[in-house]
């Protein structure tokens, strides 16, 4: 049963929650005023430049800070590693994950792990952890992941080549700060890769087997404001109505992943970024439209009205609605200059077996898709997205 409003649902909000340009940099008052001294910032180099209002501000009401920015692109265990001693070295009482969903969820596993009680490999999973050991606030600078206020931080095991969860209400950040003029700088790739990553977390918590009425107005809320925003975001970056807009949908579908969480889509996208490399949100755009018809039959009035959501006219039958919503979700995909093809990304058929194996162990995620999957399903998904 889908969205059953007697099924026992916990939410576990951030404490405090900022929106608005300039916000960011009231971080550093909010700190200062918990008697923090010394601020580990997480970062990536595009965002370095992004900080320097918020550690000045910091540095002037006597904190210390020192800033990581070592991460190459979406997060491993060996580059969570280098971050978690450079902050013990530093011996930070406080951190910030300043950035993308990479950088805000390296802060939120160095906050929770920084005094040694636990290891990484104690906590991958759902609630294994036992607590946070820092403060901890998060800024995000892209308008996609959520992950300023979920309870989840993902890192790619290397040798593995899969991506790797945390799942727990510690990891749920004290405090963010959503402010749209730090997302104006994103290019239009990864406005349009994060945007369809936000897309999908609200599509997949809307059309969920935990659905629930208190998490579904946050995800047709973000599906419409993606629908009506990430195009102008994407071709126009300095529009900040649209930047602010589209923070907004990102924030609704980081609220939709605690409670609810995502399903299929995101599990057959792990492989795609543990072993080629390809950006999550553009692999989730790859796949979305591919699980969205496996799962149509399962789901068809909850995909209707995700449809409606993206501006679909409704009309009396809710298959021809829901289908004519995956069609618009591929054209805004092809219109965001996305590629929809895995081929293009240099997979080859021959991959597809130990892709579809990979997926299947993904059962935190495969457990709520609307629609049971096997490992022919996932293997005939990923056909169809060649």
């Amino acid at each position: 049963m889908i969205c059953d409003e007697t099924r026992l649902l916990t939410l576990t909000n951030v404490g405090l929650v900022r929106f608005g340009e300039g916000v960011a940099t009231m971080c550093a008052t909010d700190l200062a005023d918990q008697g923090v001294r010394r601020v580990f910032v997480v970062t990536t180099p595009p965002t370095l430049t992004h900080c320097e209002g918020m550690v000045a501000a910091l540095r002037a009401r006597g904190c210390a800070v020192t800033i990581w920015s070592d991460l190459a692109g979406e997060p491993t265990l060996g580059e969570f590693g280098l971050a978690l001693k450079a902050a013990k070295d530093f011996g930070a009482d406080a951190v910030v994950g300043l950035g993308g969903g990479s950088a805000m969820d390296v802060a939120k596993l160095v906050a929770a792990l920084l005094d040694g009680k636990q290891d990484l490999t104690d906590v991958i999973g759902v609630d294994r952890l036992r607590g946070r050991a820092l403060p901890l606030a998060c800024i995000p600078t892209t308008a996609g992941t959520g992950s300023e206020v979920t309870p989840i931080a993902i890192l790619s095991d290397e040798d593995e080549e899969l991506k790797k969860g945390v799942v727990s209400r510690h990891l749920v950040p004290d405090a963010a700060y959503l402010d749209p003029g730090l997302t104006v700088s994103m290019p239009p790739a990864v406005t349009a890769a994060t945007g369809l990553d936000a897309l999908t977390h609200c599509i997949e918590a809307y059309a969920n087997r935990f659905a629930h009425p208190l998490v579904d107005v946050q995800a047709l809320a973000g599906i419409a404001l993606i629908a009506a925003n990430l195009e102008c975001a994407v071709y126009d970056g300095s529009d900040i109505a649209a930047r602010a807009a589209m923070l907004r949908a990102s924030y609704y579908g980081g609220l939709c992943l605690g409670p609810v969480n995502t399903a299929a889509v995101h599990a057959l996208a792990y492989p795609l970024g543990g072993e080629f490399h390809i950006a999550h949100g553009v692999a989730n755009a790859l796949l979305l439209p591919h699980v969205l018809r496996f799962n149509l039959d399962a789901a068809p009035e909850r995909y209707a009205a995700v449809a409606h959501a993206l501006g679909v006219a409704p009309s009396a039958d809710a298959r021809t609605d829901a289908l004519a919503g995956i069609e618009r979700i591929v054209d805004l995909s092809r219109r965001c200059g996305v590629e929809m093809s895995m081929a293009r990304f240099g997979i080859t058929r021959d991959a597809i077996p130990r892709m579809a194996t990979a997926a299947m162990t993904v059962t935190r995620l495969l457990e709520r898709n609307p629609r049971v999957v096997t490992l022919d399903d996932c293997s005939r998904i990923y056909e169809a997205a060649l």
